[in-house]
């Protein structure tokens, strides 16, 4: 027998989008909102994460727009002293176990946990297999369109022969007994993680072979901070570098110049942009790694052996590979967020995903046209190569522009940590402030109709 539930919204994926979104719908409009995820609790992808992850942006920026995660707290020691703290994996889901005991507790949220929405706005649940469904009228959220892939569900993109040694980077922590080397397989963030926790663990430089089959550029991770005068100054840098960028490579070494972004080998010219924050002393870290393997994708792993598709290169027999190369980011088409049929959540400030949620969560209850709300909040794409990284700010920073437009929109946006260009009641006048905010306005039009080129938006312009 299926159950029919009392919902306006039914929101599918209780990951951080899933939450931002029925967060702010449900605190500014009297809606009932049912959520379902097919994993245990909420979360996301931070429920099956590796244990010695961090939020590589500043905890202020991410979660939900009514309750700031980590309280605005400084780090006090260590050598990002003074920068915001950026939570833990165990920190992240105390967090959002508290947010979601928070919603059910106000009467308006249901959440149903190991279920999954099979369609006909019907949910079964993965444990009981009793069914539910929602009135027709109940909107539907698609909240996990661009839910990452990571290490832990999915399988190494390679063959393992017999006697290769192959584990993702999630069971690193329960090794029980060291190999002569270890081969890091990836280019993005879960592979700098790793190698940063190999080395706080002893592991010297030189017993490590770093698989990149892509040169990563990184966002100078003191410079994305929430504090208006680096944040802005941030932005105004970004802006000032494309209006003068003869090209992608240009611009890049421009934000390089100006301390934005960061590459690990500046012999070498990076060119997936996904842009994870990073530190300096991170980065210096990464640069005592000297055994680096680029030759593209592997296809497969033997005892002693990796396998190219134009080269094999040796390792120890004994060699332990840590599989970080899931896809992670995903890139989707660009859909509009309200449709007749669906509410699909995508980012809307680029880099910022949990807040275009949010966004879209107060839009959605606050206006009525859907051709109005799609207006206020475009989606903006993920950042992979450099000209996705110039299409993904110019879409941001339109998108900004637009909502900013709205003064109800604009004092919202206004008053939560989320929001990265906000400048917070009380904040005080400085030089800094002064100089960021008149070269954001000297060169954001140029920089923008660069950005423009140089990301070729052919799509939802």
């Amino acid at each position: 027998m299926t159950r029919t539930l009392e919902a306006d919204y039914l929101v599918v994926g209780g990951g951080a989008m899933g939450m931002a979104f029925s967060d702010a719908v449900i605190t500014h409009s009297d809606a009932r909102v049912v959520m379902v995820d097919r994993r245990h609790g909420v979360g996301g992808h931070w429920l099956e994460a590796y244990p010695f992850v961090r939020l590589h942006q500043s905890s202020a920026f991410y979660g939900v727009a009514s309750t700031m995660l980590g309280g605005g707290r400084l780090q006090e020691s260590g050598p990002e002293a003074g920068l915001q703290e950026r939570a833990t994996q165990p920190e992240i889901l105390a967090y959002y176990a508290g947010v979601l005991d928070t919603l059910v507790a106000s009467g308006r949220l249901e959440f149903f946990p190991n279920s999954d929405h099979v369609g006909d706005r019907t949910v079964v649940s993965r444990i009981s297999g009793d069914r539910f469904q929602v009135p027709q009228a109940c909107r539907i959220v698609n909240a996990h369109y661009l839910a990452p892939s990571i290490p832990a569900e999915v399988p190494a993109p390679f063959d393992v022969g017999e006697g290769a040694r192959v584990l993702p980077v999630n069971d690193l922590v329960r090794l029980g007994e060291a190999p002569s080397e270890y081969v890091v397989v990836g280019s993005g963030k879960t592979a700098t993680d790793t190698c940063i926790w190999l080395l706080a663990r002893g592991v010297d430089p030189d017993a490590i072979c770093w698989v990149r089959p892509r040169e990563p550029w990184m966002l100078n991770r003191a410079r994305v901070q929430p504090d208006p005068a680096i944040f802005l100054g941030l932005a105004a840098d970004i802006m000032q570098s494309a209006a003068s960028a003869s090209s992608h490579h240009d611009l890049f070494l421009r934000m390089e110049d100006a301390d934005v972004m960061m590459r690990i080998d500046r012999s070498v010219t990076p060119t997936m942009a996904k842009a994870p924050t990073l530190a300096k002393w991170e980065l210096d870290q990464l640069r005592t790694l000297q055994n680096v393997v680029r030759r593209g994708h592997i296809k497969a792993v033997d005892r002693g052996r990796l396998e190219f598709a134009d080269a094999s290169v040796r390792v120890a027999d004994d060699a332990l590979v840590v599989h970080c190369a899931a896809d992670g980011l995903k890139y989707p088409p660009l859909v509009p967020v309200w449709r007749p049929d669906v509410i699909t959540l995508q980012p809307v400030r680029a880099g910022f995903p949990t807040f275009g949620a949010a966004i879209a969560g107060y839009i959605e209850a606050t206006r009525t046209a859907d051709d109005e709300k799609n207006s206020l909040c475009p989606p903006s794409n993920y950042g992979n190569s450099r000209a996705d990284w110039a299409r993904m700010f110019f879409r941001g920073a339109r998108a900004t522009m637009a909502f900013s437009a709205e003064p109800d929109i604009k004092a919202w946006a206004d008053g939560i940590s989320l929001n990265p260009t906000r400048i917070p009641p009380g904040y005080p006048a400085s030089h800094a402030l002064d100089d960021a905010r008149e070269r954001l306005a000297t060169h954001t039009p140029a920089g923008m109709a660069r950005l423009a080129e140089l990301g070729a938006p052919t799509d939802m312009q």
